[in-house]
């Protein structure tokens, strides 16, 4: 009797089946139906990553599920190890090769010629092809072992790669596209039923059959290319395109995918880093960022008597809410948030304001020299003229002393093509004028500077 054991590894999302001898014929097609590989130097088979109906294999064949025993370090190790041992193969391979090629040199040593015509040239010659044949096996054992050696480097460098703090904190960001999308499929539906729910007539059902909600279409393309050759009619249509989006929307399949979706980012995000809870002043803005994150469609939140009030024209996400509304305190909010790890995030720095006034000249720090400063000449033009400049060749730059910024451009005046003119600041004449900032001198000085 076959026993198969199953295992999940939330570090690399993958499934594995350990059988204690072959599975039978029905087993392994079944098996291989659902992708599974066979991972020879470790005697499992593996899956390339989780999915309801591999879990559900999984379970049935083994019973339960139980947490993966080996780490990806250690795997990885283990897999770094037989690959050096492979190279050790190939460099005792190549120093045999070698050692060969040697003892056969030696019948043409001190430069001993083939004596064509004598009775020793068939056997010289045969010499020398195994030896140039022992040498020839000896390179190739020699790259062989650059290659292996390459790979288990590869292989470890892979693995840290894997769970680097970088690394992870791109695959959160994955993990959140894939959970928005599974629930976008889930809200598009929700707007569907809600259209098909006020069209009752056939003439309303007939006008927006082939139409779209938000760029996608409303019934099943082939429901209305039948409605539209006649064999179903106007209600069945509407019937169809009910059950269908309502389907969709108590899928326990899709349920599962979402589950394990935030599942896996609650590991992602124990290992990178605990989710502090928010203590923060809360506003609607947060919320609504929050609830556009995990999948709600335009939401909108505002101050209610409890405290905040979020809101969505279709159900939120089953892990926020049943509903289509949701009306509880900051505190409460604020244990939600950091209940499925989402984390406020910072905000940024306003950049300088950009000011408009004569210098002469300014100053910023150089992109090329690290520690220098790179003069502008200021020109004047009207704002007419700067918005004719292409984009490209105009912008903004930080001052030497990071308080402003001001406009630069290429010198207008300057003859020869783009790459050559330089830049220059620029000082609008038909827009406001600001005083000048502290430690600047105004232009006309003969000693116009900037503070640095």
């Amino acid at each position: 009797m076959t026993i198969i054991d199953a295992t999940y590894s939330p570090e690399d999302n993958k499934l594995r089946l350990y059988a204690s001898s072959r599975l039978d014929a029905e087993t392994y097609a079944r098996v291989k139906e659902l992708g599974f590989k066979w991972a020879p130097k470790q005697e499992l088979f593996v899956a390339p990553k989780w999915t309801p109906k591999r879990e559900d294999l999984c379970i049935e064949l083994a019973g339960e599920i139980e947490p993966e025993g080996t780490t990806l370090a250690e795997r990885a190790e283990a897999k770094a190890a037989r690959l050096d041992d492979l190279a050790q193969k190939r460099a005792q391979q190549s120093n045999a090769f070698l050692r060969a090629a040697d003892d056969l040199s030696q019948a043409f040593h001190m430069g001993q010629p083939i004596l064509v015509g004598h009775h020793s040239e068939r056997k010289a010659r045969k010499t020398q092809e195994q030896m140039h044949g022992n040498m020839d096996k000896a390179v190739k054992a020699s790259k062989a072992v650059q290659h292996w050696q390459w790979k288990a480097t590869g292989v470890e460098r892979h693995a840290n790669r894997k769970n680097s703090d970088r690394t992870r904190a791109n695959r959160i960001k994955t993990l959140l596209v894939e959970l928005r999308d599974l629930q976008r499929d889930i809200n598009h539906a929700a707007l569907c039923l809600k259209v098909w729910e006020k069209a009752t007539t056939d003439a309303l059902i007939a006008k927006i059959a082939g139409g779209f909600v938000n760029k996608q279409a409303i019934c099943h393309w082939d429901h209305h290319r039948a409605f539209c050759e006649g064999t179903i009619t106007a209600q069945e249509l509407r019937d169809m395109s009910m059950r269908n989006s309502q389907a969709v929307i108590d899928s326990p399949m899709r349920r599962r995918w979402i589950d394990h979706t935030l599942n896996r980012l609650a590991y992602e995000r124990d290992l990178l880093e605990s989710v502090e809870r928010f203590e923060g002043e809360l506003t609607a803005v947060i919320l609504q960022g929050f609830a556009r994150e995990h999948g709600s469609m335009k939401p909108t939140a505002k101050a209610s008597d409890l405290g905040f009030e979020l809101t969505s024209a279709v159900p939120l996400p089953l892990h926020i809410a049943n509903s289509k509304t949701l009306d509880q305190s900051a505190d409460d909010w604020r244990d939600l948030m950091q209940a499925v790890g989402y984390t406020v995030p910072n905000k940024k720095p306003a950049k300088p304001s950009i000011l408009n006034f004569r210098a002469g000249e300014l100053f910023a720090l150089d992109r090329c020299h690290e520690g220098e400063a790179e003069k502008f000449q200021q020109v004047e033009m009207t704002k007419a003229e700067y918005s004719k400049v292409n984009p490209e060749c105009r912008g903004t730059r930080n001052s030497l002393c990071g308080t402003f910024r001001f406009k630069i451009c290429l010198d207008p005046n300057a003859g020869g093509p783009s790459y050559s003119r330089p830049w220059v600041a620029v000082f609008l004449t038909d827009s406001k004028e600001h005083p000048v900032p502290e430690g600047l001198k105004p232009a006309g000085d003969e000693a116009t500077s900037q503070a640095a």
